[in-house]
């Protein structure tokens, strides 16, 4: 990192930055910060640094506000020194001076995830390409197609086929030894479950089995299967099952870790479901816990499924998990700081402000532009006609003069429900921007955004109908 940094921000954030850098001495780095004359930092274009920024001593580093937009690599060129764009928070600057101005790398992972459509046989071929395609771009790996006891799955054979046509690898879930040939015969790759009694199937095609106890809680029946396929140099999956809490959960885990310690090098599966599906609580945490068992554990496939409507993206978790354990055991470190992509309710630091430092910026506004800011104490509104604070949005309303003004009392509306929900959960609130609600939501897509990368946001609905009532009144 260089040892000389140059600050460019604006006039209202300018005590505010130099309080903080000020506050880290001793730093390993000389900095400045140039303020250059717009009021907000985060409205400051190209242009005008171009214009108004001196040259920074050569090799220096020079840091933007991290809601400007500009083309970094055009100023680079510009002044002949590095540009980037800082943190959108002053208060994590420090943060992204000791080291985390890079995102982890997440792109590997070391777990295979099974995700199963329980219901299989009652779809129709396109409905299961349709799932199947959504939930290999949520993670999925292997799509597992479970099969109904007592039923006999009719259109096994084409559903396979059409899965593995469309470039899926696919599972077949029975108690039924007939069915499972039947799938593998038409293309699936894996075969959940086979036990010591239902060995004899391998005879008959090369899937790959996942192993299971005979009988349930039965781990010396696993153990005597694993030594069969492993004398006969056959691939398989060993899976102890995990049963529900309040139903063996806690022996069920102990199966794992013994199994793990009796075979170091055997190829494991956990069923996650059983968890997920089965306790009333959201399902990040659930699954951050036990991906964080199976990587200790060295188990190399998960299995999972999304029916009930909590558990709606399971996939997408259990995928974001994978690759945060991974990278934290790859670095040696906690699973802690590494992505917040499992922190869906809470955030780590969710007041950016202080009450007292809200209070300086709003004593220097000189428009009548709201802004909306959230700290310990509350939502804070306020423009050059007043600086307002409420822990209750009802309390608001009639205090900012909008009963004229329905596109801007909406406006509010929307912003200040944000700005609670945020305030009560303890997330971070930024104005204009969705709150962040970790992996459990997906993003849209970068070209539907409505922004550019290196522009300015597109006009939100208030102001594109204000302009159009602009243009008809002209």
């Amino acid at each position: 990192m260089s040892d000389h940094l140059v600050f460019v921000t604006g006039k209202l954030a300018e005590p505010r930055l130099r309080a903080m850098l000020d506050g880290m001495a001793p730093a390993p780095f000389r900095f400045d910060v140039v303020q250059i004359g717009v009021s907000v930092a985060a409205l400051m274009t190209e242009e005008l640094i171009r214009r108004r920024l001196p040259p920074p001593p050569p090799g220096a580093r020079v840091l933007l506000p991290g809601r400007t937009r500009c083309d970094l690599a055009a100023l680079s060129a510009h002044f002949g020194v590095a540009f980037e764009r800082g943190p959108e928070e002053l208060r994590d600057i420090p943060a992204y001076l000791g080291g985390r101005a890079a995102q982890a790398d997440l792109s590997a992972h070391a777990v295979t995830i099974f995700a199963e459509i329980v219901d299989a046989p009652r779809r129709s071929v396109d409905n299961l390409l349709e799932t199947a395609a959504r939930l290999r771009r949520d993670g999925a790996d292997v799509i597992d197609l479970g099969c109904q006891p007592g039923e006999r799955f009719e259109g096994l054979e084409t559903a396979v086929s059409a899965l593995v046509a469309a470039g899926h690898s696919v599972s077949v879930d029975s108690a039924d030894p007939d069915e499972l040939l039947r799938g593998a015969a038409a293309g699936a790759s894996y075969l959940l479950s086979l036990s010591e009694d239902t060995l004899w199937v391998l005879e008959r095609t090369a899937a790959t089995p996942i192993l299971v106890p005979a009988k349930p809680r039965d781990l010396e029946s696993l153990c005597r299967a694993v030594d069969r396929l492993r004398a006969d140099g056959r691939r398989f999956l060993a899976d102890p099952v995990l049963d529900p809490i309040h139903y063996g959960f806690t022996d069920s885990v102990v199966r794992y870790h013994a199994l793990r310690r009796r075979y170091p090098d055997i190829g494991m599966l956990m069923g996650i479901g059983n968890l997920t599906e089965l306790t009333d609580a959201d399902t990040t945490g659930t699954t951050a816990l036990l991906m964080g068992m199976v990587s200790e554990l060295s188990i190399g496939a998960v299995l999972t499924l999304q029916v009930s409507p909590h558990a709606r993206t399971a996939v997408r978790e259990a995928d974001r998990a994978r690759r945060i354990m991974h990278a934290a055991a790859e670095s040696g470190s906690l699973p802690k700081g590494i992505d917040d992509g499992l922190m869906a309710l809470r955030d780590r630091r969710p007041f950016a402000v202080t009450p007292a430092e809200i209070a300086e910026t709003a004593r220097n506004i000189r428009d009548r532009s709201f802004r909306v800011e959230v700290a310990e104490d509350g939502v804070h509104v306020y423009n050059r006609d007043g600086h307002h604070v409420a822990t209750d949005p009802y309390k608001l309303y009639p205090l900012l003069g909008l009963a004229e003004d329905g596109g801007h009392a909406f406006y509010m509306g929307v912003e200040l429900q944000k700005a609670f929900l945020a305030w009560q959960l303890g997330k971070r609130y930024v104005q204009d921007e969705d709150l962040a609600w970790g992996c459990t939501v997906e993003e849209p897509p970068e070209d539907e955004s409505g922004s550019a990368p290196h522009g300015f946001k597109a006009a939100g609905t208030t102001l594109q109908e204000r302009r159009r009532a602009c243009g008809k009144a002209s």
